[in-house]
């Protein structure tokens, strides 16, 4: 098995889960059959699948970091390690140990230590988005308890970090102070976001990949749902190419003033008007990655063939037709068992899919095991 490109060894490093089976299978479906370092999770998903090298399994991202050093840390300068991210834990906390790794690895990265997280905060993002002209909805930042002054209900509560509370169990949709107040009681975060809350039309989300210091950018699909679920997010999609000049320019603007190099996803809400709201940015490689390899766009290889490189081939980006994908076993539970549609109806829609998260013909082991064990992963 290959596990490098050019001679550096690609790794992926990521909490189990289907995202890091879209890196793995975007790197082994070109050739490059990486080392997969999955820190427990839940269950088994992306440390099945047949393309990789070797897999470590630890118990924690501190765990998994140690074993990157002394596994991989000692490569020539010219040869250093590729890591590959797909979830905020881990690449907030590489972020934080920029300084210690930059010599042994090649890795996401915003120019110096701590500047990733420090746009992982939901306010700080914002701030920039609208100075490069993106529309932000209504927000405050406050203590966990504290209600800001001329606040307009309904709202949205979120941590103000990925990794700063429980994720989606600190958003909760208040219609007024006493709900607020209810939902400071369950909320695990010490800072919080109050966000306006709007009745979406739609969720949008973008993916995509920078190097050069966020100079070049390749967008490889965005998404909208094709159902809505309060409080939480659709696993059947219309996937699209980004067909607004003007927003790639001003996301272009956004990652090169950052400074950022990695895999990224961007995520808007759409209002009743069709207006766009700016919402955040992951700084890694969203669930729905594996959509743009579907497209032609394989991320993850592009990412680290174009930072070898040192551009983006002007053919790396592609035209393609619009698809649906499915993340197969939330999409099942959400529809199928929530009376939305039919059995019959649903196993159409997943045939039809283009893409799917866990199936995949060449790579069956992961859906085999889902299909096994469907309810624990619902």
């Amino acid at each position: 098995m290959n596990n490098s490109y050019k001679g550096h060894l690609v790794i992926v490093f990521a909490l189990e889960h289907y995202n890091p089976l879209g890196h793995i299978r975007s790197l082994g479906e070109n050739g490059i059959n990486p080392i997969y370092i999955s820190v427990k999770r839940r269950g088994p998903v992306a440390c099945l699948s047949k393309y990789i090298s070797t897999c470590h399994h630890v118990d924690s991202v501190e765990e998994g970091y140690k074993l990157l050093i002394s596994e991989y840390g000692g490569y020539a300068q010219a040869y250093k390690p590729y890591v590959i991210f797909s979830d905020d834990k881990s690449i907030g906390f590489f972020d934080l140990h920029y300084d210690e790794i930059k010599d042994k690895f090649i890795c996401f990265n915003a120019g110096k230590q701590g500047r990733i997280n420090e746009f992982m905060d939901k306010q700080r993002i914002l701030e920039i988005a609208k100075a490069h002209g993106f529309q932000v909805l209504d927000s405050w930042v406050v203590r966990l308890g504290e209600i800001p002054k001329g606040i307009e209900y309904p709202v949205i509560t979120k941590d103000i970090s990925p990794n700063s509370g429980n994720w989606k169990s600190d958003v909760f949709i208040c219609e007024n102070e006493e709900e607020l107040k209810k939902a400071f009681a369950n909320i695990s975060s010490p800072i919080v976001q109050i966000q306006k809350y709007i009745d979406k039309k739609n969720e949008y989300a973008i993916e995509g990949f920078t190097i050069n210091k966020g100079a070049q950018m390749l967008i490889g699909s965005t998404l909208k749902w094709k159902y809505l679920v309060k409080g939480y997010y659709s696993s059947y999609h219309d996937v699209t190419m980004l067909k607004d000049f003007r927003m790639r320019t001003m996301l272009n603007e956004l990652f090169s003033e950052i400074g950022f190099e990695g895999i990224f996803e961007v995520e808007f809400l759409i209002d009743q008007d069709d207006t766009y709201y700016f919402l955040e940015v992951n700084f890694r490689a969203s669930a729905w990655n594996y959509s743009s390899a579907v497209a032609g766009m394989p991320l993850a290889y592009l990412w680290v063939k174009s930072m070898e490189d040192g551009f983006i081939a002007e053919d790396a980006e592609k035209e393609f037709e619009d698809f649906t994908d499915m993340s197969e076993v939330i999409d099942y539970g959400k529809r199928v068992e929530g009376k939305m549609v039919s059995l019959a109806e649903w196993l159409r829609d997943f045939k039809e899919a283009k893409g799917t998260y866990y199936y995949n013909k060449n790579d069956m082991a992961p859906f085999e095991y889902l299909f096994e064990h469907w309810d624990e992963y619902k």
